[in-house]
């Protein structure tokens, strides 16, 4: 899932040091385009025509929201939090050292640091450098993203550097040497493309990535993947497995687990079905499970996760569970599987870690988190279920790090909306997690509480909302309220901490909503098919059943209610400007999907037709369109205020959108409709603090601004 997630629609929050990275390539043909599209020249990224438009858009914005002292102070407070020197450093083991990467004023791009755990216990730890972004860019003269690099075990000396131009998902990569601390000659380096690659050895990787025409799939992912041998020009690499055009990815792998070491190749055909293969011998073995679960090898493990039921050995499995066998033995055809977990109406499994003897499940009952440590047995025999300390109320805990191969040590992550986040560091079997890091809390929360509510959706449907607000709030329908929400690929939005938000927002008195709304993993495989292509309007239902329920509780009235979404949930908010009008006073539209006509050929776009449909099939578009927003906009319709910001460079859904829907509306004549467009970012919006604060402080103030 991990893989699929690093190539949808998911909102990037931060940068991890290791798995896939996935980039933007040569972008698939486009085909013939309608002739009734008055602004299609929008979708020249870099046009002429297109971004003077764009120019002038933005000079709009900034005269009319971010030349006000109001917005200065609004930005300076964001940045205060992202840049601030006691945020948690959080860390990745790798080997005998805690890896992090740093971004803060001095360091705008980012260090990639590490330091051992005696050091890290500390208040101040002394970090080594690795890499500093800022002084590559200056010796080089660029602007390079830091996107993630990725370690070769178990020493942990080499690593595979990816580096964006513009914060995109494009990327370089290039092969690191830690002992030198400088790139290596004539070592692994590729180009800009869309890349997936991983260590085999030191002399040898897997590489998917642009090799020419041909090479990408139609949603611009590597068709092919190779092995690269080290010395060898990249046209010499050996083929591993080339997949179809209308596949979504192609990637290999190499387990390096010591004892267990074996080498993979999945296919994903869409973005919720994809067939495992093991390479052994040079011979490629299916790991025969449903196309739409998930297979996971672990030491002589094997996990699998059905998406749908599963009839398999004279037992049927339900859509969500977890389970386990012997590797060896379901490759040789066996058959037996022991449940793990099975949801319930209440809970889902949200993820599981392994440590060295044990595997950590993380439950989700109704959006809350609670922990249990299993135990497989030694021969033959039950796993051992055992609880884990539970977790404040409306809260999220989560394992932010293992180390499987050596030990039992696990890292633990606890936030609330309300409860800045702690670092914990334990070793199962050998007593309680300490705390070893906590944040500061960054906005007064002492006279502001939160509460779980339940909308019921146009079908009946019970959708689960968090709604954080000043204690004894008054009932009195004036409150300034801001609804946020995603509805999609099986993103669960859990309880968070958010500097930002606290400060932008709850201090000054307004009160923050999350829906947790169908399309959404809150609660399991369910709850995301529930709202798939024909049913995505489910989605659309619960978040105004959200909003009317708010309404009709008294919290707030639709001149004060705002809302707020991007990417997937910036269609999300697309859909309300032009289905639900009437319940918002205004709404922050971000890096969104707005002409479903015309997204399979747009950017990364044909990735998510297993989401949405195909337009492109008459019979889909039929539904399609309901959900269209730039097909729904109508000029005799009177629409609240709306944002739409987006970046240059996204590579993942492209600026056009947003573009092409506010161009659309300023051509019908219809009023307060404002565009910003930041020319770096990639699909995050920012590629570094400064710019993420100016991003989100232009949403917030534009939402506070409108709902007075």
């Amino acid at each position: 899932m991990a893989s699929k997630t690093s190539i949808g629609l998911v909102l990037t929050l931060g940068v991890t040091l290791s798995g896939l990275a996935y980039a933007q390539g040569h972008p698939p043909a486009t085909p013939a385009v309608p002739s009734d599209d008055p602004y299609l020249w929008l979708e020249e990224i870099h046009g002429t025509r297109a971004l003077d438009w764009v120019k002038a858009q933005n000079a709009l914005t900034e005269k009319q929201f971010m030349t006000s002292p109001e917005f200065t102070r609004t930005r300076a407070q964001i940045l205060q939090v992202l840049d601030s020197d006691a945020r948690i450093p959080y860390v990745q083991r790798l080997g005998g050292y805690l890896y992090n990467f740093w971004q803060d004023k001095a360091h705008p791009r980012g260090l990639l640091r590490r330091t051992t755990l005696a050091e890290y216990r500390k208040a101040h730890p002394k970090w080594e450098v690795l890499l500093d972004v800022d002084a590559l860019n200056k010796a080089e003269g660029k602007r390079w993203v830091f996107k993630g690099a990725q370690g070769l075990k178990p020493a942990y000396d080499r690593f595979l550097v990816s580096l964006s131009p513009d914060g995109g998902d494009a990327v370089t990569v290039r092969e690191f040497d830690l002992r030198t601390r400088s790139f290596v000659k004539d070592g692994f380096d590729l180009p800009i493309a869309k890349s997936q690659i991983g260590w085999i050895d030191l002399n040898h990787i897997y590489v998917g990535t642009d090799f020419g025409p041909g090479s990408m799939t139609e949603s611009s992912y590597p068709r092919i993947a190779k092995e690269w041998t080290r010395g060898t020009p990249l046209a010499a690499a050996t083929t591993v497995y080339e997949g179809k055009p209308n596949d979504l990815a192609v990637s290999a792998f190499h387990d390096r687990t010591p004892g267990f070491e074996r080498d993979f190749v999945t296919v994903s055909t869409d973005f919720f079905h994809s067939v495992m293969y093991q390479r052994k011998d040079g011979k490629l073995v299916q790991v025969e499970v449903p196309t739409d679960a998930s297979a996971d090898p672990h030491r002589e493990w094997l996990l699998v996760q059905p998406r749908s039921p599963w009839t398999v050995g004279g037992a049927t499995y339900p859509s969500g569970a977890l389970l386990a066998t012997n590797y060896d033995d379901f490759m040789a055809g066996k058959r037996a599987f022991t449940v793990l977990f099975t949801p319930t109406a209440h809970t889902a499994l949200s993820s599981y870690a392994w440590t060295r003897h044990h595997l950590i499940l993380n439950v989700l009952d109704d959006v809350k988190s609670r922990l249990e440590v299993l135990t497989p047995p030694a021969k033959a025999g039950a796993w051992a279920h055992a609880a884990m300390p539970g977790a404040p109320a409306m809260s999220t805990v989560s394992v932010a790090g293992t180390d499987p191969d050596h030990s039992d040590e696990y890292w633990l992550s606890v936030t609330g909306f309300l409860t800045p986040p702690s670092l914990e560091r334990g070793v199962l079997g050998k007593g309680q997690a300490e705390t070893i890091k906590t944040s500061p809390a960054f906005f007064d929360a002492s006279n502001v509480e939160v509460s779980q509510h339940f909308a019921t959706s146009k079908d009946g449907t019970r959708v689960p909302y968090f709604e954080i607000a000043r204690k004894g709030l008054k009932l009195d329908h004036m409150n300034r309220t801001l609804l946020y929400g995603y509805g999609g690929f099986e993103v669960s939005l859990q309880p968070f901490y958010s500097g930002s938000i606290g400060r932008a927002w709850l201090d000054r008195g307004g009160v923050y909503v999350v829906a947790n709304i169908r399309g959404g993993g809150e609660y399991g495989p369910r709850w995301h098919q529930a709202a798939l292509q024909a049913n995505r309007p489910r989605a659309y239902e619960d978040f105004a059943a959200v909003a009317e329920d708010l309404i009709q509780r008294g919290v707030t009235s639709p001149a004060h209610l705002g809302a707020e979404g991007g990417s997937n949930g910036g269609l999300l908010m697309g859909n309300m400007l032009t289905q639900y009008p009437q319940l918002f006073g205004a709404i922050s539209c971000e890096v969104p999907l707005l002409d479903m006509k015309r997204y399979t050929h747009l950017s990364a776009g044909a990735s998510w037709i297993a989401e949405y449909g195909n337009p492109d099939d008459p019979k889909q578009w039929a539904f399609i369109k309901t959900f269209s927003p730039y097909q729904n906009v109508n000029k005799a319709t009177h629409y609240p205020p709306v944002l739409f910001y987006t970046t240059t460079s996204d590579d993942r859904v492209g600026p056009a959108q947003a573009r092409k829907m506010a161009a659309k509306m300023e051509g019908m004549g219809l009023p307060h409709v404002w565009f910003f467009e930041n020319l770096e970012g990639g699909h995050g919006a920012g590629a570094d603090n400064k710019q993420a604060a100016t991003m989100h402080a232009l949403a917030y103030d534009f939402l506070w601004d409108q709902l007075k």
